[in-house]
């Protein structure tokens, strides 16, 4: 079961319904994607939820609160996830991709972390692409 394809459907979802916020079960790798999103204005906020219960009954839920623009429209227009469990994508950091036009990003997994295209390139490494954001 790919966690982080269901992370980025849920924040999908609730961004296309206009929802304030949007809950899914930690992880490490999670957390470490969302501090991306919100490094780049994709999204308000997250935070590590430890003493709730998510719908399973297990404890620490991810909660990311959703962006919009002045006239309502939700900041994030796409999210795709790139490398699935079966199919691994890497990219050095000169075949990085542009992404609308250089208005995304692609989020990347590196020997130093989790971090952005945009970094990664500064840095001059490659890595896994977890996904892209528009």
């Amino acid at each position: 079961m790919d966690t982080i394809a269901n992370m980025l459907t849920t924040i999908r979802n609730a961004s296309l319904k206009g929802k304030e916020k949007a809950e899914f079960p930690y992880s490490e790798l999670k957390s470490n994607v969302l501090k991306v999103l919100k490094e780049e204005g994709f999204i308000s906020n997250y935070k590590i939820l430890k003493d709730e219960l998510d719908k399973n009954g297990k404890k620490q839920v991810l909660r990311v609160m959703l962006r919009y623009t002045d006239s309502g429209k939700p900041v994030i227009n796409g999210i795709k996830r790139i490398s699935k469990l079966g199919t691994r994508i890497y990219r050095s950091y000169r075949e990085m991709p542009r992404i609308r036009a250089a208005f995304g990003v692609n989020i990347l997994s590196t020997s130093k972390g989790i971090m952005s295209d945009k970094v990664a390139k500064k840095e001059k490494i490659g890595g896994e692409v977890i996904c892209q954001v528009w």
